[in-house]
């Protein structure tokens, strides 16, 4: 998952922050009222589950959308919307029952059509879903997503008004972590047609089925609500009547909010982490993310060489960026999976340090200098001149700082401007291909090496980089076929497909996140999910004694 909650600092527009502290309750005042005060780090793209790419969008949709699994706090699923799932002997047909008492925010029925109408639309190519990878297995989704079949022939479709029928193309012993994934919550058809394009693009044109609704979100305001749903099946447990949201980008706004009792909970950054890690309301967080360079191979710039890539890695001190910048419990990275995302098969290992490779994430300056030469020769340059693009927010522009810093130090013949923009705009440039370098995230969709390795194959709508690696696309594609039902086949596939990654350096990983909180100790029952970084809120509430 794109998650880009890297970026938590920078400034704030100053409306922005005065509309935000106008709008926040004091949570003195809220604790009759179940009432929260929380903020986003950035802009949210789109409350369309088959558009929303990055974090701070997925953790709304984590309450405002339920589909037929939901995970728990170890990113394990549980249900939700199926009551009961029948897999088949060979493991590729999943016939799920679903309540039948689930209902949108417009009083309609969740059926089982409003799963097969989401999913087809999903993996239509029209749609240019980035997260269309999530049913690749199921039967036909490929063929789809190449145009070479028909959204309707997708291996999904409704036997009953509330069951539905999933054929799967190879057993696939993590589908259900797939089905808790946001892009395969139902859709209603008929709102979405009413709506058109603009579905999902405020809180007007998006319609609900999860324990909260959204309201006063415009596509482009600082602030709204998340209104505890009437219609919600199991509303019954859902404590909180309303969650106040603000766009805050400023840690020391966000602090001095916190402080003032304006805001329930808040992420520490940089030495705001560590002035305050002995701070009476400090709640740890794991989070199995990746902060990384992307670099674009196709623009010709001497970025398309290898060696140019590796001198680039082998140029940052991951070590002092994590202890001196970041200094949140962040952890320098070595490759692009992180850690305990995986073990093998026998249980014994980690993917994380079974795939290390060697030369290609120490910090290495003298190495760095002798690759960069040898890269310069190759392509033919005295130098070269790039953008690294990166997110506003303050925690993405103090590394990319840093990063410029470590390089102008270590490799003078490489020239880095920084581009500071919204997240959107960040997004949207990396997707069009229109960046030299780009500083980004991605967190686990679900725990496994695939939902980090799936980016990379050449036919990969996610891949932006222009690599393609044969011996990479094999090793991704024998885990999905042959191997998909032999465990240490399949996993000996993965460690091979990252191994080749991270020796061509296709991505430079800089650290893997890990992010600490202040919380009201007042707030309880707060769910996160350790694999993704989302928050859930169905079963928070204040506590009154």
């Amino acid at each position: 998952m794109g998650i880009d909650k890297i970026g938590m600092k920078a400034a704030v527009l100053a409306t922005s922050v005065i509309a935000g502290i106008g709008m926040v309750a004091n949570t003195a005042d809220a604790k009759a009222k179940q009432v929260i005060s929380t903020y986003s780090s950035t802009e949210i793209s789109s409350l369309d589950t088959a558009k929303a790419t990055e974090l701070n969008a997925f953790t709304q949709l984590d309450n405002i959308t339920e589909g037929l699994y939901v995970y728990d706090s170890k990113g394990q699923p549980k249900k939700a919307l199926a009551q009961k799932t029948k897999v088949s002997d060979d493991k590729k047909t999943y016939t799920i029952d679903i309540r039948k008492d689930a209902k949108w925010s417009n009083g309609d029925s969740v059926t089982a059509a409003d799963f097969v109408f989401a999913w087809q639309r999903a993996v239509d190519p029209k749609t240019a879903s980035e997260y269309a990878y999530l049913f690749d297995n199921i039967e036909n989704a490929k063929a789809i997503q190449d145009g070479e079949k028909t959204p309707d022939t997708l291996g999904v479709k409704a036997t009953g008004k509330y069951q539905l029928q999933i054929q799967l193309a190879a057993p696939q012993e993590y589908f259900k972590m797939i089905l808790a994934r946001e892009t395969l919550a139902p859709l209603n058809e008929k709102f979405v047609a009413q709506q058109g394009d603009k579905y999902g693009t405020s809180s007007k044109t998006t319609l609900y089925n999860g324990p909260f609704v959204s309201k006063g979100w415009s596509g482009s305001t600082t602030q709204w609500t998340l209104n505890k749903n009437p219609y919600y099946w199991d509303k019954k447990h859902v404590k909180l009547s309303k969650i106040n949201y603000s766009v805050i980008k400023d840690p020391s706004t966000a602090y001095n909010l916190y402080q003032t009792k304006k805001l329930d909970q808040m992420t520490l950054v940089g030495e705001q982490a560590q002035q305050l890690s002995k701070h009476k309301d400090i709640v740890k967080r794991d989070l199995a993310a990746t902060s990384y360079l992307q670099y674009n191979l196709k623009k010709n710039n001497g970025l398309e060489n290898a060696k140019i890539r590796q001198a680039i890695s082998l140029s940052i001190n991951r070590k002092q960026l994590t202890e001196r910048i970041l200094k949140n419990g962040s952890q320098p990275a070595a490759g692009f999976v992180p850690r305990k995302v995986a073990t093998a098969p026998n249980g014994k290992k980690d993917f994380y340090d079974v795939t290390k490779v060697k030369n290609t994430a120490e910090y290495k300056p003298k190495l760095a200098k002798k690759l960069f030469a040898e890269g310069l020769k190759e392509v033919g340059k005295d130098n070269i001149n790039a953008t690294v693009i990166t997110s506003d927010a303050s925690a993405s522009e103090q590394v990319a700082v840093f990063i410029q810093d470590q390089l102008q130090k270590n490799l003078p013949k490489l020239e880095l401007t920084l581009q500071k923009v919204p997240m959107k705009s960040r997004i949207a440039s990396v997707n069009a291909g229109d960046f030299d370098i780009s500083f980004q995230g991605w967190s686990a969709d679900f725990a496994d090496p695939y939902t980090f390795l799936q980016i990379f194959p050449s036919d990969s709508a996610q891949n932006h980089t222009g690599w393609q690696n044969e011996a990479y696309d094999q090793a991704i594609t024998d885990s999905l076929d042959k191997n998909a039902a032999n465990k240490t086949a399949r996993w000996n596939d993965l460690v091979k497909a990252e191994k080749i990654l991270m020796k061509d350096q296709v991505v430079t990983p800089i650290y893997q996140q890990n992010n600490e909180d202040l919380v009201n100790p007042k707030l309880k029952g707060i769910s996160y999910n350790q694999i993704n970084g989302h928050y859930s809120y169905k079963t928070a509430y204040i506590a009154n004694k």
